[in-house]
Parts: structure tokens; sequence; C-alpha cells
């Protein structure tokens, strides 16, 4: 079947499905009240780099989009151009197809959709979002396409990368193997140079690998960015957000490989409260596969240890820990802005990792053979504060079961985009949208029921739970328990600690007024493409 042959009536039939989800106007279905908030059309104004990784539809296997687009403030995407990487459905990834317009929706709480018009890549993308503000978004893939996570940042005009970047890159290879890579990179005119750590599923290890390479900003119809490296090697696409932030795509039939660069502007390990989460497995194999989602806080001295004081919740497929259990460790530096974690006491997860320090946070991927993890850890700043009677977007991203197939439960990707107030008393009241693949199919504007959260504790550390289930929609699990790490009044990165599904994730505080300059983020959440399903499918085969 041609690309453009699958998509047209999955596409039609999702079309339909968003207009009747958007009919009243109010972006609700399913009979809840019409969202409070002070976003509009307005609020996406600019162009705007988008990325989602994920899962194809059809076959479970890896997929992988990154583009541009032009948003005109009123409802109109006026072009931009988008690379795609799904082997299931084209053996040579596709780069730099012209989007050729479309059209978008923005509700007053900040959740809105776009379609995206790309005949190359077989008719159109959507995309389902959730506005932090005028600059940044979380988003997932909403038609009968993929499913997959990711992000929408607005495009600073003009740059010019150039100096240090700490890279975080992860996805599956052509055999469908986990394949992960974390590093750093100096630029010098079109070459590159640095250090490189390689995980090929959480089975084989390659540590504190020379890196060099070739750069060419994109995007580009002939992508010519390169790696080389023991164990790596592929060519790229990159797009800029700004100067201090880079999106990578692997455009050839090695692999699917998707991630983000950070400008390194400090090479040593930061003090303090460090909010983390990781995600992967543990073990990884095609026999016996958990998924595995980490989070807490590291509490480093900034003198080799991470002290005793440092916490850890963990959902180890469907295991749970939700106590704040306690644990320790020690780094030691291995190569200029490169770091070694070890030396763990009382740690559900890897026995090592990798850290490298970015304006993106400390990049962290698993260096062991005992599983794949990856994640991001951020500097606490100030007292951890959550705000009552506000608005916060959301975003999970993770594996869930189905009972919808034959045999028993079947592991598929899960990719939630929510948006809720934080009612004075502890209650939460909002709205959640999902897709999962294989065999999902979007469902958009599920009311919240039985919503309650709880303020950050001393540490930063609270927690989110909801019912998403009614008379006429639910998501895969009817709903969500979350806790989350307080990294300022703004950023909270999470762990989702239900049974039936294994997530990550982000929840950011909104600011509909917030411009562009004062939008700004010195740290942005990594989505981990490490989380998928795809193994345990093929375990199922």
């Amino acid at each position: 079947m041609s690309l453009r042959t699958r998509l047209g009536l999955p596409l039609a039939i999702s079309a339909l499905a968003v207009l009747a989800a958007c009919g009243n106007g109010s972006g609700i279905t399913n009979g809840q009240a019409p969202p409070t908030g002070a976003f509009s059309k307005s609020n996406l104004n600019g162009t705007y780099v988008f990325s989602i990784s994920g899962t194809d539809e059809t076959s479970g296997g890896p997929y992988a989009a990154l583009g541009v687009f032009t948003a005109n403030g009123t409802g109109g995407i006026s072009g931009g151009t988008v690379d795609l990487n799904d082997p299931s459905q084209s053996a040579t990834p596709i780069a730099n197809a012209a989007i050729s317009g479309g059209s978008y929706t923005v509700g007053a709480d900040g959740r809105g959709q776009a379609t995206l018009n790309a005949s190359s890549v077989g008719g159109s993308l959507q995309l389902d979002f959730v506005l932090q503000n005028s600059s940044h978004g979380l988003a997932t893939e909403f038609d009968s396409i993929a499913s997959g996570s990711g992000t929408l940042d607005v495009q600073t005009a003009g740059v010019t990368p150039t100096g240090n970047y700490a890279f975080l890159l992860s996805g599956l290879t052509t055999s469908s193997s986990l394949f992960g890579a974390a590093g750093n990179f100096t630029l010098s005119g079109n070459s590159l140079s640095g250090l490189a750590d390689v995980s090929s599923g959480g089975i084989i290890a390659y540590t504190d690998q020379p890196l060099s390479g070739s750069f060419a900003l994109g995007p580009s119809s002939t992508p010519s960015t390169t790696f080389s490296s023991s164990n790596l090697g592929g060519t790229f696409d990159v797009i800029a957000v700004d100067a201090s932030h880079l999106k990578f795509i692997e455009m050839d039939q090695n692999a699917s490989l998707v991630g983000d660069a950070y400008s390194q502007t400090s090479t040593t390990m930061p003090a303090g409260n460090l909010a983390f989460t990781m995600a992967g497995c543990s073990p990884c194999g095609t026999t016996s596969y958990t998924p595995l989602a980490l989070g807490g806080f590291m509490v480093s001295d900034g003198n080799g240890n991470i002290t005793n004081a440092s916490t850890e919740d963990y959902n180890a497929g469907g295991t749970l820990s939700t106590s704040s259990g306690t644990f320790s460790a020690a780094y030691t530096a291995g190569g200029t802005g490169r770091f070694v974690i070890g030396n763990f006491a009382s740690f559900v997860g890897g026995t090592s990792y990798v850290a490298y320090p970015s304006s993106g946070g400390l990049l962290l991927m698993e260096i062991d053979t005992n599983g794949f993890t990856m994640g991001a850890a951020y500097a606490q700043q100030g007292t951890p504060t959550f705000a009552s009677g506000q608005g916060y977007a959301t975003n999970f991203t993770g594996t869930g079961y189905s009972s919808g197939f034959s045999g028993g439960p079947t592991p598929v990707e899960v990719d939630d985009i929510a948006e809720f107030t934080a009612n004075s008393g502890g209650t939460l009241t909002g709205v959640i949208d999902e897709n999962y693949a294989p065999g999902g199919f979007p469902t958009f504007g599920i009311g919240l029921s039985s919503g309650s959260y709880s303020a950050p504790d001393a540490n930063g550390r609270g927690s989110l739970s909801a019912a998403a289930s009614n008379s006429n929609a639910s998501t895969l699990n009817g709903g969500f328990n979350l806790i989350y790490y307080a990294v300022d009044g703004t950023t909270f990165p999470l762990i989702e600690v239900d049974q039936g599904q294994i997530a990550v994730g982000v929840m950011l505080q909104q600011n509909a007024s917030a411009s562009a300059k004062s939008a700004a983020q010195p740290h942005m959440f990594v989505m981990p493409g490490t989380m998928t399903a795809h193994p345990m499918l093929k375990k199922r085969k």
C-alpha cells in the first residue's frame, strides 16, 4: 500500500472526529464545561520548531518527525517543512517535505490542534498540543499515522550555532534494537569534534569514545550533519530553535535516532538539589522486557558525591515504589564536560550513568549492561512552589496495556496531552487528549473528574491524580496518578505511578500573556524516545 493510500481514509475520519469534537467551539467534548483561560489563536504566531518521537500506528515500529511551520496568529499555517523517518512505510527517510499550508485552533485553556498539509508525506499531519505560553508548548501526533510526543518552540531567526554543545539521542536501529547516545561536541566551521557514549539496548555500552563529524544547519533536502564514533555513525538534519538549542533527526537507513543538543556553557557538575526523571527499560531483551520510569531528587555536594539525602520513586512495569526512598552515589570527571555517576547504594535503576551538563539540564544516560534509561536532571531554583488558581500544561508518554487484542493485554505506546486548573482546597479540573499506537485512535477532550493534587513538600515533591473516563469516552488507563518534582514555580518533571501505565513527562505553569522574550527558559524537558512498546511487541510475535 502506498503512503498516500494508507493515509487518505484514516486522515479523513480523523478530521471528521476533530470537527465533531470542536463543534461547540469550546474544545471540550463529552458534555464537559467550557475551558477557562486567556489563550487564543493569537498565542500561536510566528515560526515554530516541532518535533515528535513515537510509534507507527500500523506496524508498531519507530516513528520520528521534525520540522518548522509558520502560524499567522489567526488560525492559518502559511508554510514550513518536515523531515519524516518512518521505516515501516518508507525505507528512505523523507527530507525537507514542503508544508504547503494548513490550519490550527487554540482554545482558552491553551489546548489546540494543527493540521499541516504535506503531500510528500501522504497528505497531512495532525498535531495536538497545549501551550505554556506564546513561545513553548507540548505536543503529540494525533492522527492515524502514528502516536508520539514532543514539543513546540518558537524559532529565533538567523541563528548561527557556535561553540560547545551537549547532546542526547535515542531511538531504534533497523534491527529494532534500542539505541542511545550521549556526548558533547565543539563546532569549528563545518566540522565538529568531541566525546560520545553509546548504549545498545542495555546489552552493550561503548563509553568515552572520540567523536568527529561535519555540521550543516538545516532544514535541508540533502541533510549532511554527520556523527562518527565507535558504534555511532549517521547522517542527521539539524534545526535550530535558537543558538542554545538544536534539534536532531537521523535521515539515513541505519536507525531512527532523534534528540536535542544544548549549549554547554559550564563543564562542572551542578551542586544542590537536582530534580530528575529517566525512562527506559530493565531488562530490555525481546524475551524479557520491563518498561521503567524513575524520578526524584539527586542531591549533589559539588565535590564528587550524590549524598544520601537523595530520593527516588519508580515504576518498574507496574511494580511501584512511591515512598520516596533514599539513595546515594558518587561521580567523577571523565573528560571535559563529562562525568560518570556510579557507586550507587539503594538505587533502583542503572549502576553507572554518564552525565553531561548543559543549558537544557544535566543530560543522563545509563552506560552499564543492566538496562537502558535516559533522561535529565535540573538544578532546583528557590523554594518549591505550586500555585492554586493557575493553569498547567501537561504531557506524558510511555507504555500502556491494551486489552483490545486477542491473546491478552498488549503493550502499546501511550501519549497524553492535558490541561488542568489547580483549585484551592487541593482539587483539580481539566481535560485530557490521548492517542496510542499501534491499534489506537485519537480521543479528544475527555474531562477529568475526582481530580486532586498535593502541594510540593519541603523537597519539592508532590502528586496529582484524576479519573479520565465517562459514559462516552475514556483513556486507555481510565485516569492517572502522577508524582512531580518542582524545579521552580514553572517546570515540574513527573512520572506516572499506575500499574497499567508507565510514563514520564512534564507539567508547565501556563501564562498566556508572557512575551516571547520573557517566556524564554533556561531549560526545557527532554522528551525521551526510549520508552517504546516495540521490543515487547516483537517478543509477542
